[in-house]
């Protein structure tokens, strides 16, 4: 039987509104680059690759250490020639993007609907909840700002304990926080690269959250509403 389920926050709990993904595209094609469907779902993967511990994260980080301008640009220029852009093309038009990004994106963070109320109903029935984060540093402070503080056990960030998913070290020290075997919990998150193969290489039940289908070919239980959950978990 399941006893706890452990969460994603950023992308899977907490929705930025608009999207970073949908401005930057629309940016880029206001400049000009032609972006089909199936470039903004490629380039959706990358950026959750990208930021799930990758090799080229890390090889940017220490590049550009102390330089967060010039990371940005680069992340830029990456992902314009993930959404199809000529690697040329991309290296001229990512200062501009980046500039943008910084000058214009003020997104609004949101809890969805049907994420309040599984929360809601997996508190009342008695779940251990927990949020398992890769934010570097503690945000109890941003879970009391969206009000869902109350709803969970405890949370960690990657940070605290050096480890980032999909390392299964992250989950380990979730794990010895609740009072659930890896058996007995499920993992909830949005990116396949860092959550779902994190969380099965720790023996933890993976459930991916992917509600526009970003993941078509995942090869683990997938849920595009948090009404479905629930029922869910009780099957399991």
């Amino acid at each position: 039987m399941i006893k706890a389920i452990f969460f994603d926050l950023d992308g899977t709990l907490r929705h930025s509104i608009p999207s970073g993904g949908d401005v930057f595209t629309e940016y880029a094609i206001s400049l000009g680059l032609k972006v089909s469907p199936e470039d903004s779902l490629r380039a959706f993967r990358w950026e959750h690759l990208y930021w799930a511990s990758s090799v080229d994260l890390r090889d940017d980080l220490l590049a550009h250490s102390g330089e967060t301008d010039s990371f940005w640009v680069e992340y830029s220029r990456r992902r314009l020639v993930a959404l199809g852009a000529p690697p040329a093309w991309a290296l001229e038009a990512a200062p501009k993007v980046s500039a943008h990004m910084s000058e214009m994106y003020k997104p609004q963070s949101i809890i969805p609907d049907d994420a309040l109320r599984a929360l809601n109903a997996f508190k009342q029935a008695g779940y251990i909840l927990a949020v398992v984060s890769n934010r570097s540093k503690p945000y109890v402070e941003t879970l009391e700002e969206l009000a869902i503080k109350d709803f969970f056990h405890f949370s960690l960030a990657g940070g605290e304990v050096d480890s980032y998913k999909p390392d299964t070290g992250i989950f380990e020290h979730a794990l010895k926080r609740s009072d659930a075997t890896a058996q007995e919990t499920i993992y909830v998150g949005d990116n396949y690269f860092a959550d779902i193969i994190g969380s099965r290489r720790a023996g933890l039940q993976p459930v991916l959250y992917d509600p526009i289908t970003i993941f078509p070919d995942a090869d683990c239980t997938v849920i595009k509403s948090f009404d479905e959950l629930m029922p869910l978990v009780k099957t399991i």
